[in-house]
């Protein structure tokens, strides 16, 4: 595509969809020079500089108030909690962070919650301008999404409904807003609960002040997390490997951050086009540390098997010297549970690895860190304060995990540039992403990459009237059931 018509295409596309010019030759560098690359798009959360006056960084006056303004209406929640109710919900992983902060968001429940304003307060939270929000049908609605934010922006003058979309910059990987996106996300949601439950139980009052402290600490996560790159450098190398062997990594964690293992892992599998096996995560203790309403449901199906004892007891017996181990632990956690396991594991490979974190009052030993390979350890200033030792330990985690599975699975080659080449078209989201990426390297237009996309759903040259016309949520229902409609099968045969 001649640099014209690949501008012209970028334009048209959302933010988070975006090529980042930051990673572009990424899929071309080795582990070390991956962590940097990572570093500087990651930075770009953070940002003060606004270089687009239409654009709205997180840091950016009105999105600081609009966040004192939510945390406000938390607090009041807070202090009347029976007649009150916080709901987060979300889509992919916007519902993976929601559930790790137990406190989610979707066109109808929106919709719902705009017809009745007098009961509840609706906050949509993303980081797209509104005018770039999806206006395609969906699914039993009458109304599309574009229609629902445009209806929040209309509240939002009358603080009856709130929208936060600050702008962060494409992502390191195009289109996998489980990066950035998800770290905003959990750094702005925590900032607005917990100024908010300050106010309420603690007589602290929500100010612009207080929100930019939360975010600027957040901040600090980062600059801490990043400041370990040889070791993030030697655990993606160490991943990569493992995939490119056809082996495994496996996520062994503790409480949260054996919840951050988990929705890593599973981010692997729609964002690159993984196995289920290729990286999978385990928790101490299983459904009861996840605390979800519906139990244990380990019954369901391997994909459920989430428990330190079904790992010994399934995957255990056949690990091999190519599969990645990698601990995910506290000083907080119970160390005896770290090592008895670790030991076990040590019996059947010595690709053993861990993230551990501890305080400077309370570390950990050296005898338990000695049991690991690469030790990715982190000593955090000491806070009395629990909750704010777990923030910090359950972002950093993330930002780590997320560098390892993504580095892991550039290095395999399932990425190029930085364009992921292997994506299920399981959702709209995922259409469009796979229209784009084939009208980016054919110079075809979107018009015929659309129908090349479509010959390949429905498997036919000859598409009926009824296929080109269906709504896109139907060619995605068609597109799910069929293991292979992937847009690596469309690159070479558009034009």
């Amino acid at each position: 595509m001649d640099e014209l018509k690949q501008s012209c295409h970028e334009l048209s596309l959302p933010v988070t969809e975006k090529c980042n010019p930051i990673s572009r030759d990424i899929d071309r560098v080795n582990g070390k020079q991956m962590v940097q690359i990572l570093r500087k798009c990651d930075a770009e959360i953070f940002e003060k500089k606004n270089h687009d006056p239409f654009h709205q960084r997180l840091y950016s006056s009105p999105v600081i108030q609009t966040m004192v303004d939510v945390a406000k209406r938390v607090e009041m929640m807070l202090r009347d909690p029976e007649e009150s109710l916080i709901v987060l919900s979300g889509c992919g992983t916007s519902g993976r962070i929601a559930f790790l902060l137990v406190a989610p968001f979707v066109a109808g429940q929106l919709d719902f919650c705009l017809k009745h304003l007098d009961v509840f307060t609706p906050v949509l939270l993303g980081f797209n301008p509104v005018h770039m929000a999806r206006s395609e049908p969906m699914q039993d609605c009458s109304f599309h999404f574009k229609d629902v934010a445009e209806r929040m922006i209309a509240e939002q003058r009358h603080k009856k409904a709130f929208v936060l979309n600050p702008v962060l910059g494409a992502e390191a990987i195009s289109g996998s807003s489980r990066m950035k996106g998800g770290s905003a996300t959990k750094i702005i949601l925590e900032s607005i609960l917990l100024a908010g439950h300050e106010a309420a139980f603690r007589g602290k009052r929500v100010t612009p002040e207080c929100i930019s402290a939360w975010i600027t600490a957040s901040e600090m996560v980062y600059e801490t997390t990043y400041s370990h790159s040889d070791e993030l450098a030697a655990l993606i190398h160490q991943a990569g490997e493992s995939l490119q062997m056809k082996a495994h990594v496996y996520y062994i964690g503790w409480q949260t951050l054996g919840i951050i293992g988990l929705t890593d892992a599973s981010e692997c599998v729609p964002t690159f086009g993984a196995d289920f096996d290729d990286i999978r995560g385990f928790i101490n203790n299983g459904f009861r540390e996840m605390k979800n309403k519906e139990g244990d449901l380990s019954f369901l199906g391997p994909e459920f098997v989430i428990g330190h004892k079904d790992f010994v007891d399934t995957i255990l017996p056949s690990l091999s010297q190519n599969d990645v181990m990698l601990f995910l632990f506290t000083v907080n956690d119970d160390l005896h549970e770290v090592t008895a396991l670790a030991d076990q594991v040590r019996r059947r490979t010595s690709n053993l690895h861990a993230i551990a974190h501890d305080l400077e009052k309370f570390t950990i030993p050296e005898t338990v860190c000695n049991m690991f390979g690469t030790v990715l350890h982190i000593t955090w200033s000491f806070s009395s304060e629990e909750v704010n030792s777990r923030q910090r330990w359950e972002l950093s985690t993330k930002w780590c995990l997320n560098a390892i599975s993504t580095g892991a699975h550039v290095l395999k080659g399932k990425v190029y540039m930085n364009y992921m080449i292997d994506l299920r078209v399981t959702n709209s989201k995922l259409y469009r992403r796979a229209i784009n990426i084939l009208q980016r390297f054919t110079g075809c237009s979107k018009g015929e990459c659309e129908r090349a996309l479509l010959r390949a759903i429905y498997s036919t040259d000859d598409l009926s009237e009824d296929m080109t016309s269906a709504d896109v949520w139907k060619h995605t229902d068609v597109a799910n059931r069929r293991d292979q409609v992937r847009t690596r099968l469309f690159i070479f045969t558009i034009c």
